[in-house]
């Protein structure tokens, strides 16, 4: 079956202004089965966003505007393509008590999620690792270099998969090589093969999917693939259940590079 199970819309503050009919209309021409919408979601309230425009996730007073436009449309073409209405939650350390209530107010409205980590902890600060280069290179530095930085990464994605947030936690891990971003814009070679394989097999024993996310072959500093095709291979080994995600911001980047990933992989 075609499914897309990581995209974005009109209601990313970073993303575009392309309405969801657009990526709808353009899912059912390329023979999608099922997508699904998976926003940013709100960050937690006391939580203070450092990207410069304070904008990685949607205003939690635009939430119920999101859930009622796409239960719309589920209806509207539901002969056509299964929609499903969703989030994508950051996972941030020291907050799983408010995104545990988040998810309890509002998991109810959701089919599906996403779990993600893109900041990590430094201090008393918080540094999202895959804003810029320059913030990516800055958090390195201030860890003690870029093996330190992989390191805290991993650790923290394990972190999130034994968090306790509740009933209504996303059940499938974002772009967990989400790492190797700007992985071009440093001449090391990190061999992170292990801890690559250990998140993996962590996620089979906990029960949850791989988002294959095929952003990071657009990114000219990453070129590949979240995570890379010889991890894919490794997850359909131990049978770790894996959902194709575009990570689209645009009607553009929807379904990006679709055919050459399941062509590979039999998706």
């Amino acid at each position: 079956m075609k499914r897309d199970g990581h995209i974005h819309t009109p209601f990313c503050p970073h993303g575009s202004s392309d309405p969801f009919e657009l990526y709808i209309e353009k899912a059912i021409a390329n023979g999608f089965e099922e997508i699904t919408f998976t926003e940013h979601a709100p960050l937690p309230a006391s939580f203070v966003d450092l990207t410069p425009e304070q904008d990685s996730g949607m205003n939690t007073a635009q939430l119920h505007n999101y859930f009622e436009q796409l239960q719309r449309l589920k209806e509207t073409y539901k002969a056509q393509i299964k929609i499903n209405i969703g989030l994508e939650i950051d996972y941030i350390v020291g907050y799983e008590t408010e995104t545990r209530q988040f998810l309890n107010e509002f998991g109810t409205f959701l089919d599906d999620a996403i779990l993600s980590v893109h900041f990590l902890k430094h201090g008393d600060n918080y540094y999202c690792i895959d804003f810029s280069e320059e913030v990516y290179l800055y958090f390195a530095k201030q860890v003690g270099g870029i093996q330190a930085m992989y390191n805290q990464y991993y650790q923290t994605v394990q972190m999130s998969i034994q968090a306790d947030l509740g009933p209504f936690k996303p059940k499938r891990i974002g772009h967990p090589t989400l790492i190797h971003k700007f992985q071009l814009a440093h001449a090391l070679q990190i061999d992170d093969k292990t801890q690559i394989e250990a998140l993996f097999i962590q996620m089979v024993e906990n029960g949850y999917e791989l988002d294959l996310n095929s952003a990071g072959l657009s990114k000219p500093l990453c070129k590949e693939p979240y995570p890379p095709l010889d991890f894919v291979a490794f997850a359909q080994v131990i049978k770790l259940p894996i959902v194709f995600g575009s990570d689209a911001h645009t009607a553009n980047d929807l379904h990006q590079h679709y055919n050459e990933i399941s062509q590979k992989f039999n998706l």
